[in-house]
């Protein structure tokens, strides 16, 4: 498995959504803007999507630790907020 550890401003809204069929519950997903000012997909399940929910918004700078799935998003494992 890779690992990836990001620090970035989140710049767009967090969305959260429920997912049927599926071995998870919820999602959230939301853009990071990067110091290098790229832009990377975010997303989060279950557990970790109702923290980031309830706690991020935009405009916040955090830190994340997570891997890159195969549709080049990154799943957040860890989120830290300033």
């Amino acid at each position: 498995m890779n690992i990836c550890f990001l620090i970035g401003k989140i710049v767009s809204d967090v969305e959260f959504k429920f997912v049927l069929e599926s071995k998870h519950i919820s999602i959230v997903i939301f853009k990071l803007e990067l110091s290098n000012c790229s832009v990377v997909t975010v997303k989060a399940y279950d557990e970790m999507a109702d923290l980031c929910y309830q706690k991020l918004q935009k405009g916040d700078i955090i830190g994340i630790q997570g891997y890159l799935n195969s549709n080049m998003e990154i799943v957040a494992i860890e989120v830290e907020n300033n």
